[in-house]
């Protein structure tokens, strides 16, 4: 990872799976998270290269199962000064649903079938596809927007995706206005005060610099601050 992922990565996102089975290499991500660089000491030459890289994780709890009464440094065994650096945490608890659980199977049986891989799928598919979206009976939004067995999504063509992102690191350069300053500022002072529990996530300036970012890639007009 040090001379390889997230400098290749550069300008760019770097995924990362198992990232709690990677303890050895935290260290390079820690500071690459903090410095945007990596520093490099091999045949007693020393060199910083760039490493402007965003960092998405994803990482499993101790023993597959994730304690609510433990914090979530504990529950995957993570140092909490790398912890604070990622912006946004997620976690996803894995609870029995059944209608999600069907879902989901539907979904991984039809990976598997070859049915839907055919050369005139294309057509079938279609076609399928709009016979399903007439018979979903009325109902909820939710219920009418669900999608059934064998549709052909494509909600977020990468084409479009890829223009967008390209268009918005050109174009989009969106700053806070005082207003905005304000109500961040009072956002992380209520942060700091309602976070003072020992098994809690420190709340330091590093999250007040996560809500800058996070405010500025939600808006695209802001007057300088």
């Amino acid at each position: 990872m040090e001379a390889g992922a997230l400098v290749l990565a550069d300008e760019g996102c770097c995924c990362i799976d198992e990232f709690d089975k990677m303890k050895n290499q935290h260290p390079a991500l820690l500071e690459a998270m903090e410095q945007q660089s990596i520093s490099l000491a091999k045949s007693g030459v020393s060199c910083s290269v760039k490493a402007k890289t965003a960092i998405l994780a994803a990482a499993n709890p101790v023993g597959g199962h994730y304690n609510k009464s433990k914090s979530v440094s504990e529950n995957l065994k993570l140092h909490p000064a790398l912890l604070s650096r990622f912006d946004l945490v997620f976690i996803l608890i894995d609870k029995p649903n059944e209608e999600l659980d069907c879902r989901l199977s539907d979904h991984i049986m039809n990976l598997h079938r070859k049915t839907n891989h055919s050369t005139n799928s294309t057509a079938s598919l279609a076609s399928s596809s709009s016979a399903n979206l007439a018979e979903k009976p009325s109902g909820t939004l939710s219920t009418r927007l669900t999608p059934t067995s064998g549709e052909n999504l494509d909600i977020l063509p990468r084409d479009l995706m890829k223009k967008y992102i390209a268009y918005a690191r050109k174009y989009v350069h969106p700053k806070l206005n005082p207003e905005a300053c304000q109500i961040i500022q009072e956002f992380y002072m209520e942060l700091r005060t309602t976070h003072q529990r020992s098994d809690a996530t420190p709340m330091t300036t590093r999250q007040l610099e996560s809500l800058i970012r996070l405010t500025q890639a939600r808006t695209y007009e802001f007057k300088d601050c």
